[in-house]
């Protein structure tokens, strides 16, 4: 197969795309020497969508692209390199599988939980429809429905709701690792707020599953079937790492430090990845313990 691949150098890229050893990959990315340094020299790297003339011999497009939403505050111009990062490059990779003669069969688009907004302790699965006013939902929100477009009689489109996806070697768990090491971690605002979280080797399989099913289309929770609050995941990091748990941050200070991003940390989003379970999926993580003993060993 032929499959096409934005936001491979990403964290989750660069799980998922060993996995097709046999497959004939081509990666959109604009640093060519770090694809292949990261990647390897058996895919073929494009800088721009307009290399490739058409989308007729692409069967697969996994669309993972998107500058990362946490790592600065949102500013006016984040807000826009956030948005457009996602919104512009679907956009385009629609276009081209529209005006096709024979389109990719599967389209499989990024997303994230944050489209739910905060939904405090209530538990809920892809069945809820929700209207925020708050950015991270309207970033999701405009992502998917860009998405959308492709869907058809020819192309099926599946939307990946990502959650906090854990793995040693990038992600939200690289960057908390430092403090609970020192001994310096702990639970954020009240710690009541729920965390849904994914372990990387779930993520990637499941990216798996929905391309070996081809009847699967429409949203998908990527979270595990045992979200937990912040207090848990604070409580059970330090106690892998055989730290200690003493120190809190209030929900004052984070929201002074990060502004309107802090919501990405005090939001509560107990998200239930019924429609994976109800497909057959089986989690090899789905307890969030086991799931930071593999990770951190």
């Amino acid at each position: 197969m032929n499959i096409l691949v934005t936001g491979g150098t990403g964290f989750i890229g660069k799980a998922l795309l060993p996995h097709f050893n046999h497959e004939h990959l081509i990666v959109l990315s604009r640093n060519p020497s770090r694809a292949y340094q990261q990647l390897g020299h058996h895919i073929k790297v494009i800088t721009c969508l307009d290399e490739l003339p058409d989308f007729n011999n692409i069967d697969i497009i996994i669309n993972l692209a998107g500058e990362p939403i946490v790592n600065k505050r949102w500013s006016d111009k984040q807000k826009e390199v956030i948005c457009q990062s996602r919104w512009e490059i679907t956009r385009k990779l629609v276009e081209k599988i529209k005006t096709s003669t024979n389109p990719p069969h599967t389209f499989i688009s990024g997303s994230a939980v944050g489209i739910y907004g905060d939904q405090k302790s209530a538990s809920f699965d892809e069945s809820l429809e929700v209207k925020k006013a708050d950015f991270a939902h309207l970033v999701c929100r405009k992502w998917e429905e860009e998405a959308l477009a492709a869907q058809s009689e020819r192309t099926r489109v599946c939307l990946l709701r990502t959650g906090i996806v854990l793995g040693k070697q990038g992600g939200a768990l690289a960057r908390m690792l430092p403090a609970y090491q020192l001994g310096l971690g702990g639970p954020i605002g009240n710690g009541e707020q729920y965390f849904p979280w994914i372990h990387i080797q779930d993520m990637v399989k499941g990216i798996l599953f929905l391309l070996k099913h081809p009847e699967a289309s429409g949203a998908y929770n990527f979270t595990a079937p045992n979200p937990v609050t912040n207090k848990e995941f604070s409580q059970t990091l330090a106690r892998v790492l055989h730290r200690p748990h003493i120190i809190k941050t209030p929900a004052w200070l984070i929201k002074v430090g990060l502004g309107e991003s802090s919501t990405l940390l005090l939001d509560s989003q107990r998200a239930l990845p019924s429609r994976l379970q109800q497909q057959g999926f089986h989690f090899s993580f789905p307890k969030l313990e086991h799931a930071l003993e593999e990770t951190l060993g």
